[in-house]
């Protein structure tokens, strides 16, 4: 049974910063694509990042590039994601979600995920 939870949200103050952790068991790990997505209250789920299988390869949407950094340890099954400078805009459930992917793309949806993580959340304070 695949299981993938994360960790390390909270509560932090804008211009600060946050790691989140995600952990997955169940599977091989370095077989699938990790990511990020998070959804704020009435908006769409969004990808915030992904990393290939070796962690060579990353993917950024445009909003979170040069603040936020994805990386793995696949040895450890885990996904990190080490968000700084931090903004109201910000504010949302974070999921990490794996998928078994033919081939490594810079596009990132939900329907592009096999299993899902229940969130953790995120609250930046202005």
């Amino acid at each position: 049974q695949v299981q993938v939870v994360e960790s390390g949200g909270g509560l932090v103050q804008a211009g600060g910063s946050l790691r989140l952790s995600c952990t997955a068991s169940g599977l091989t790990f370095d077989d699938y694509v990790t990511a990020w997505f998070r959804q704020a209250p009435g908006k769409e789920r969004e990808g915030v990042s992904c990393i290939n299988w070796s962690g060579a390869l990353t993917y950024y949407t445009n909003s979170v590039k040069g603040r936020f950094t994805i990386s793995r340890d696949n040895a450890k099954n885990t996904l990190y994601l080490q968000m700084n400078s931090l903004k109201p805009e910000d504010t949302a459930m974070y999921y990490c979600a794996v998928g078994r992917w033919a081939y490594w793309r810079r596009t990132l949806t939900p329907r592009d995920m096999d299993y899902w993580g229940k969130g953790t959340l995120v609250t930046i304070s202005s």
